[in-house]
């Protein structure tokens, strides 16, 4: 009996000390945080920009990164890319609905859901994130109900992790629900409402959680915010990946394909309809990105030879040039892509080519406009030499690199110069005299 009691006594004293072990929190002074700013759908393109972000952030040591977000939504797939980004990120990933105004619907919803720390600025919302609504089939109802049971699972687990509210999260994408930023932070939803960077920066400071299993505490004293914008590339891909300019890019480009078959042989409409469809076929996320970019530089090059042998005044040669540079900037988009493209060595390549046809244009133009005048090729006046004798007043010349049949007086001799009086069209042949 009496070592029983002294068990239990060793047990409670153990676990009392156990109990009062203090956690290990780690100190992590921000010096410099990179700022992301999201405003538009969720795209590829956004994927691209936050990949290239953390890869910025982490090559140049920021130590967090922030990302302002203003986002009506967009797909899952890229939104769940998104997340395991942030999943993997060694760094604190900050996320900040502004402006005033803004609003982080939908797919931009779930992506907060998974940010270490979540700020909301007076006059924003967050919620609304139910996907789109299907027909009333079984089948496509069956699959609604599986992607909206896993999108609340998704969301509860990161809203678990973060100690944020998971029930009203969820609630987010099976009722539709949407919070104000004043009740998101009643409700625990958020960690708080700032609408100034030094007030951000102020919550920042001290601010405790936890990443990857480890617990840590953000110093934000003297702290630097570097903007980091998206490159031209991703801009343009942002630009075609809204649906409604996907959508006007594929009527576009369906209608101009229409009327090339209904009026063969200008190709011009054809060929404008092709790169619309390229574009639309990227937009729409029909074609992988780096297929749709080697197609544009292919049709590029197609447009260009068809230049040689139509009349297009042009028109073929600039949806060739606008094909090309598109294209290059969408090459090496891809997730596992390690290559880069300088823009600086596709826009120099670009204006290569580009003067390259600006000065064959301007050859054909300036032939083109002195063709009728009685001077185009005239060589009256023009100084020679003397290649061969052929007879005793007739011989073969040299003049303007051209070789000429030429009648002169006797006795002019081989490498000699000589003048061109007059030339005759018909005979194809010129006088010339002894250059004095």
């Amino acid at each position: 009996m009496k070592s029983l009691s002294l068990f239990l006594l060793f047990s409670i004293v153990s676990s009392m000390l156990l109990a009062s072990e203090p956690v290990f929190i780690q100190e992590r002074k921000l010096e410099r945080i990179i700022r992301l700013d999201i405003n538009s759908s969720i795209n590829p393109a956004t994927y691209s920009y936050l990949q290239a972000g953390f890869e910025e952030a982490r090559k140049e040591d920021f130590q967090a990164i922030l990302i302002t977000l203003n986002t009506p939504g967009g797909l899952v797939s890229v939104t769940k890319d998104i997340l395991t980004l942030f999943g993997d990120s060694e760094l604190p990933v900050i996320v900040w609905i502004r402006p005033e105004g803004a609003s982080a619907t939908s797919a931009g919803a779930i992506i907060a859901a998974g940010a270490h720390l979540l700020y909301m600025s007076d006059g924003t919302n967050i919620g609304a994130a139910t996907p789109i609504e299907m027909s009333g089939d079984i089948k496509q109802a069956d699959a609604r109900s599986k992607a909206i049971n896993d999108l609340v699972a998704l969301v509860q687990s990161l809203a678990e992790t973060r100690q944020r509210n998971a029930t009203l999260f969820a609630e987010m994408i099976e009722k539709a629900s949407s919070f104000k930023s004043k009740e998101a932070k009643e409700k625990k939803l958020i960690d708080d409402i700032v609408n100034t960077t030094s007030e951000l920066k102020q919550k920042i400071n001290g601010s405790e959680f936890k990443i990857k299993g480890q617990r840590v505490r953000l110093s934000a004293e003297g702290t630097e915010i570097i903007s980091f914008g998206m490159d031209l590339g991703q801009k343009l891909l942002d630009i075609l990946a809204n649906p409604s300019t996907a959508y006007i890019l594929f009527i576009l480009g369906a209608g101009l394909i229409y009327l090339e078959l209904q009026a063969p042989g200008g190709f011009v409409a054809g060929s404008i309809g092709a790169v619309s469809l390229l574009l639309a076929g990227i937009g729409f996320q029909i074609l992988p990105l780096n297929f749709g970019a080697f197609g544009l530089i292919i049709l590029a090059f197609v447009l260009l030879l068809m230049e040689i042998y139509i009349t297009s005044y042009g028109v073929l040669t600039l949806a060739g040039l606008a094909s090309l540079i598109t294209g290059s900037l969408f090459l090496f988009r891809s997730d596992d892509a390690y290559l880069h493209l300088s823009h600086s060595v596709i826009f120099s390549t670009v204006a290569g080519i580009a003067a390259f046809v600006a000065l064959i244009g301007y050859v054909i133009y300036r032939d083109h406009k002195h063709k009728h005048e009685t001077s185009f090729n005239d060589m009256a006046g023009k100084e020679g030499v003397v290649l061969k004798v052929l007879g005793d007043e007739l011989y073969q010349i040299k003049v303007s690199g051209e070789v000429w049949k030429a009648q002169g007086p006797k006795g002019l001799v081989l490498e000699q110069k000589v003048n061109v009086l007059e030339q005759s069209q018909d005979e194809m042949m010129v006088k010339i005299q002894s250059k004095s």
